[in-house]
């Protein structure tokens, strides 16, 4: 809800004041007004094709996932080799998990 000092404002307006009172608010409202403005195809990511990454990967360009948290495309990766007959070696390095 928006308070009345800022009822004139217009959504790029709104972000910039967003910006100086609620810095944590300034992600989701740019991707509202990237949505608004250009359209949701512009915000949504597309969906990931393990089959296309794996005939641009060789053994000089190998596959890298950078997860965030809660993702997990292990199950499929590790279906994916099986439907190919390949072996895939993978290594966590996140927080202490990485080799030493």
């Amino acid at each position: 809800h928006r308070p009345k000092s800022m009822a004139g404002l217009n959504s790029l307006q709104d972000i910039m004041v967003l910006r100086c009172i609620r810095p944590d608010r300034v992600v989701p409202a740019v991707l509202d007004f990237i949505a608004e403005k250009l359209g949701e195809k512009f915000v949504t990511p597309p969906p990931f094709d393990l089959a296309g990454s794996y005939a641009d990967s060789n053994n000089l360009t190998p596959l890298i996932f950078i997860l965030s948290p809660g993702a997990d495309p292990g199950s499929t990766l590790y279906k994916f080799a099986e439907e190919k007959n390949r072996d895939i070696s993978s290594i966590s390095l996140g927080q202490g998990q990485g080799p030493k």
